[in-house]
C-alpha cells in the first residue's frame, strides 16, 4: 500500500483567517480615554484594571462593547433599527477584530413591583407552560398562572368594514392569575395616620405634623380650619364619623377662606397628590424621611403575598401549586423538579432543570423566583443576567463582566473564577473590569489603566501578564501584594444596638448586641441574612443614617455640583456679590442658555440613525447666556466654577475673597471620599460605578445621625482607594458616630472594632449568628468560612 510522498517538509503556510487572533483598539477618545492604543488577544481572559475612574469602562464597555453593538445592528433594516436604540460610533480612530459581544453588568434590574427572579429569568414562563399542562384542576392557558395578566370580560357589536359592512356580536374572555386586590404586586400600601397628625391636638393647636405644613399656611393648614367642614378648636380624636370622613377622605370642593376661592380636600387624597405620587429620589432629604415613615406596606390579605388569584393557586401538581413552587428555595425547587416525570413535557422539564440548576451552580440557590429583582444586590443582578449564558453552545463571541466579583464572599469568588474560566476554555473571549486581586490573579492577559482618575487617568499604565504586573511598578502593582493587619487593640464600645428576634427572609429569630461608637462589621456568605439583618432591624430606626447600594438617579444635567447641594450656597454667593437673583447662575432656570436650554450640547435626531450632539454655538458649551458670564465672584464666572475640580473649589471657597464656609464644608466631604479630581459640572452620567458610590457617602454624611449603615462602600474601589476609604471610616469613629458596614473585602474585616459573621451557609442554611468578636478571635477560630478566608488573608 503506497502512501502519498511529500514534495517538501516544511509545515503549511497558515491560512489567512487564522490570522485575525488580536482585538486592535487605536487612538480611543471616549471620556477621559487619552489617545488609547491597545491589541487585546482573543479566546484568553483579559482583566482590565485601575483606580476607580481611570477610564476601564470607557474602554471596555464605551468603546469595544459599544462598537460591537452598533454593527451588529446596522445589519438590520432600517425599519427594524427604527425600533431598537440608536447607538452612535464612538470616538476611536480604528477597532478591529470585534467578535459579537455579550455584556454582562452590574445595572440594577428593573425596580418595578412586578419583576421578579422568575420572570426576569424565563423560569416562571416555563412553570406557567408546565401547570398549565399538568395542573389539576386544569384552570386554563399559561397566562391563568401569571400574576401580571389580568382576567379580562367584555361583550358588544363590532362593525367589520370589507366590502359590505357587518355589524357582529362578540364576546371575549381572557383568564387571568392577577390578584385583584394588589394587582399582582403582593403588597398593598396604607398611610400611617399617626405620622400624619396627634389627635389629641385640635388643629388650631397644631396638630399636623407633616413637613412644612405650618400652622399659619393659608394653602394648607387653614384650609381644613376655616373651612367650616371641622371644629378647629376640638381634638382630632374627638371628631365624629362625618367630621372625620370629611377629615381624611372628602372629594375636592370649593371653599372660600378670607375672601378667597382655595380647595378643600380630603387628607389622605391631598398628601397622595402632593407626595407620594412622586418620585421618592427626587423629594428633598426630610420630606423623603416623611413618605418612608408615612406608608406602609403590608402582605396583600388575598393572596397572602403570592400575587396571584385565587383559581391559579388551587391548580396544583403533586399538592404543589406555582405559588408554592415560586416561594421555594431555588436549589429546592430544582430538586422538586428534577422528581418530576412526564413524558408528554420531557423538553420542557429538561430546560426547566438547566436553568434552575444554573441557578445553583452560580451561588444562587438561595434565592427564591418570587423574589422582587428590585430587591436584588448589583452583584446578584449581575449573576442572575450571567445564567442565560452558562449553557450556551456560542463560541467565539466577547463576554464583557463588569466587576462579576461584586457582592461575594471570599468563598463564593472561586465558583465566580470558574465559571470565567470555562467561558474562555469554549473558546470565548473574556473582557473583565475587576479590582480583587483573586480575579485578576487567574487573567491570560492584564491591562491596567491609569495613572490616575478622570484627567489624570485614561492611558495604559501597563499590557501584559500578572507576574508583570507586579514587578510593573504602577499604582495596582505596588498594592497588588497588600495585605491589612488585624488591628492589634480595637475600640472600647459605649453602648449596643440591640435586635432581638430577627425574623426578616431567612433570619432564624435571631438575637443580636451590635456595639456602638466603634466600627462593627457584619460579614457571611452571599445570601447568609446581613442585608436583611441590618436593613430590616436597624435603618429604620432614629438616628440611623443608612447608605445602600441603590442606584444614583440623575440625567446629563445633573452634576456633583447639583446632586450634593453645593450648587446652592455658590449660585447665592455669585448672587449676593452681584446683587440679582440666584436663579440666574442656575444652567437649569433663568441663566440658561437660550439655544441649548442649559444643556450646552445641541441634539440634532437622525431616526434610525444615532443622532449626532455638537456643542452649542452661542454659548460654546459653557450652558450660560452671555450676560450671566459677565457676573464674577473671587474673579472667575459661574462657567469656570463648574468646569473647576473638587480640590482646586476647595483651594478657591477656602480662603481669599471667594471665601464660602457652606460650599467649603461640602468639597471638603467630596476631597475626604476621594473625589477630589471630580469637575464640578461632570455629567452623572459619566461617573463611573465606584465614584457614583463615594460621591452618595460623601452627601449622606451631611445627614444628623449617630449610627451610619454602610452597605459594600468597597464596591468599584480600587486597592489603593480602600486605604482611604478605611481613612474615612475610622475619622467617622472618632468624631464619635457608630459605624455598621455590611462587607466582604478581608481589608475592612481586619480593621474592624467588631464582626459579626452570618452562615453557615446561604439562603435556609445561613440566617444564624455563627460568631461575634474581634477579628483576632476571628482568625484564631477559624470555624467558620470568613474566618478561613481572613486567617489565610492576613498570613494567621
Amino acid at each position: 500500500m503506497s502512501r502519498p510522498t511529500r514534495a517538501d517538509a516544511q509545515p503549511p503556510a497558515p491560512h489567512v483567517a487564522d490570522s485575525h487572533e488580536l482585538i486592535r483598539v487605536h487612538g480611543a477618545r471616549v471620556n477621559n480615554l487619552q489617545d488609547v492604543s491597545i491589541e487585546i488577544p482573543k479566546r484568553r481572559l483579559t482583566v482590565f484594571t485601575g483606580v476607580s475612574g481611570s477610564g476601564k469602562s470607557s474602554l471596555v464597555f464605551h468603546t469595544i462593547a459599544a462598537e460591537s453593538q452598533r454593527l451588529i445592528n446596522e445589519t438590520y433594516s432600517a425599519f427594524v433599527q427604527g425600533f431598537m436604540p440608536t447607538l452612535a460610533r464612538p470616538e476611536v480612530d480604528v477597532l478591529e477584530g470585534l467578535t459579537t459581544a455579550i455584556i454582562v453588568d452590574q445595572q440594577r434590574m428593573g425596580a418595578d413591583p412586578r419583576s421578579t427572579v422568575g420572570t426576569a429569568t424565563d423560569a416562571n414562563a416555563m412553570l406557567r407552560i408546565l401547570f398549565s399542562r399538568l395542573g389539576q384542576p386544569h384552570i386554563g392557558p399559561p397566562g391563568a398562572y401569571a400574576f401580571n395578566v389580568p382576567s379580562v370580560r367584555a361583550s358588544g357589536a363590532i362593525t367589520v368594514e370589507r366590502g359590505d359592512k357587518k355589524t357582529v356580536k362578540a364576546t371575549f374572555n381572557r383568564t387571568g392569575g392577577m390578584c385583584t386586590r394588589c394587582e399582582g404586586r403582593g403588597a398593598v400600601s396604607d398611610i400611617d395616620l399617626s405620622q400624619l397628625y396627634d389627635d389629641s391636638k385640635s388643629i388650631a393647636e397644631g396638630a399636623f405634623t407633616i413637613p412644612g405644613w405650618k400652622s399659619d399656611s393659608f394653602w394648607t393648614v387653614r384650609v381644613y380650619a376655616e373651612s367650616g367642614f371641622l371644629d378647629p378648636h376640638k381634638p382630632i380624636r374627638e371628631f365624629t364619623k362625618k367630621e372625620m370622613e370629611d377629615f381624611l377622605h372628602r372629594e375636592p370642593t370649593k371653599v372660600k377662606v378670607e375672601g378667597v376661592n382655595l380647595t378643600y380636600e380630603g387628607l389622605i387624597p391631598k398628601i397622595q397628590k402632593s407626595m407620594l405620587s412622586k418620585d421618592k429620589e427626587a423629594l428633598q432629604p426630610h420630606i423623603r424621611a416623611f413618605v418612608e415613615r408615612a406608608v406602609t406596606f403590608t402582605t396583600c390579605p388575598e393572596c397572602d403575598g403570592t400575587r396571584l388569584s385565587e383559581g391559579a393557586r388551587s391548580s396544583k401538581i403533586e399538592r404543589i401549586s406555582i405559588a408554592d413552587a415560586c416561594a421555594m428555595q431555588i436549589s429546592d425547587l430544582a430538586d422538586w423538579v428534577r422528581d418530576l416525570d412526564e413524558p408528554s413535557v420531557a423538553p420542557l422539564l429538561t430546560t426547566l432543570r438547566q436553568t434552575l440548576d444554573s441557578f445553583v451552580e452560580i451561588g444562587l440557590g438561595y434565592l427564591s423566583l418570587d423574589r422582587s429583582s428590585g430587591t436584588l444586590s448589583g452583584g446578584e443582578a449581575q449573576r442572575v443576567k450571567m445564567i442565560r449564558h452558562l449553557g450556551s453552545s456560542l463560541t467565539d463571541t466577547t463576554y464583557v463582566f463588569d466587576e462579576p466579583t461584586a457582592g461575594l464572599h471570599p468563598h463564593d469568588i472561586q465558583r465566580m473564577n470558574d465559571l470565567l474560566l470555562r467561558l474562555r476554555d469554549k473558546g470565548n473571549t473574556v473582557l473583565v473590569v475587576e479590582h480583587k486581586p483573586e480575579t485578576i490573579a487567574i487573567a491570560d492577559h492584564v491591562v491596567d489603566l491609569g495613572p490616575g482618575a478622570g484627567s489624570a487617568g485614561g492611558t495604559v499604565c501597563f499590557e501584559g501578564t500578572v507576574e508583570g504586573l507586579r514587578t510593573g511598578g504602577t499604582l495596582t502593582g505596588r498594592h497588588f501584594d497588600d495585605r491589612a493587619a488585624v488591628k492589634e487593640t480595637v475600640r472600647t464600645p459605649t453602648g449596643t444596638l440591640e435586635i432581638r428576634g430577627a425574623t426578616a427572609h431567612n433570619l432564624r429569630d435571631v438575637d443580636v448586641d451590635i456595639p456602638l461608637g466603634v466600627l462593627a462589621v457584619v460579614t457571611g456568605v452571599a445570601g447568609s441574612g446581613k442585608s436583611s439583618l441590618i436593613h430590616g432591624s436597624v435603618s429604620g430606626r432614629d438616628g440611623v443614617v443608612s447608605i445602600d447600594q441603590s442606584a444614583i438617579r440623575g440625567s446629563r444635567r445633573s452634576n456633583p455640583a447639583t446632586y450634593t447641594g453645593l450648587l446652592d450656597p455658590i449660585r447665592k454667593a455669585f448672587a449676593k456679590a452681584n446683587g440679582v437673583k440666584p436663579a440666574l447662575f442656575s444652567p437649569n432656570s433663568e441663566g440658561a442658555c437660550p439655544t441649548c436650554n442649559g444643556a450646552g450640547v445641541t441634539y440634532i435626531d437622525l431616526a434610525m440613525m444615532a443622532g449626532v450632539a455638537s456643542p452649542c454655538e452661542e454659548c460654546e458649551g459653557k450652558r450660560f447666556q452671555a450676560s450671566v458670564l459677565d457676573y464674577h465672584f473671587g474673579g472667575r464666572d459661574i462657567s469656570e466654577v463648574l468646569a473647576m475640580s473638587v480640590s482646586e473649589a476647595e483651594k478657591f471657597f477656602g480662603a481669599g475673597e471667594a471665601r464660602t464656609p457652606a460650599a467649603h464644608t461640602i468639597l471638603d466631604r467630596l476631597a475626604d471620599v476621594g473625589l477630589g479630581y471630580l469637575s464640578l459640572g461632570q455629567p452623572l452620567t459619566t461617573l463611573s460605578g465606584g465614584e457614583r458610590q463615594r460621591l452618595k457617602l460623601a452627601t449622606h454624611m451631611t445627614e444628623k445621625g449617630g449610627v451610619y449603615v454602610l452597605d459594600e462602600p468597597t464596591t468599584g474601589l480600587h486597592l489603593a482607594d480602600v486605604e482611604q476609604l478605611l481613612g474615612l471610616l475610622d475619622r467617622l469613629v472618632d468624631s464619635g458616630k457608630s459605624v455598621v458596614v455590611i462587607e466582604h473585602h478581608q481589608a475592612v474585616m481586619a480593621h474592624a472594632d467588631w464582626i459579626i459573621d452570618l452562615g453557615p451557609g446561604a439562603g435556609h442554611d445561613g440566617g444564624r449568628i455563627v460568631f461575634e468578636g474581634t477579628p483576632a478571635d476571628l482568625v484564631a477560630d477559624r470555624t467558620t468560612l470568613t474566618g478561613e478566608h481572613l486567617a489565610a488573608y492576613v498570613g494567621g
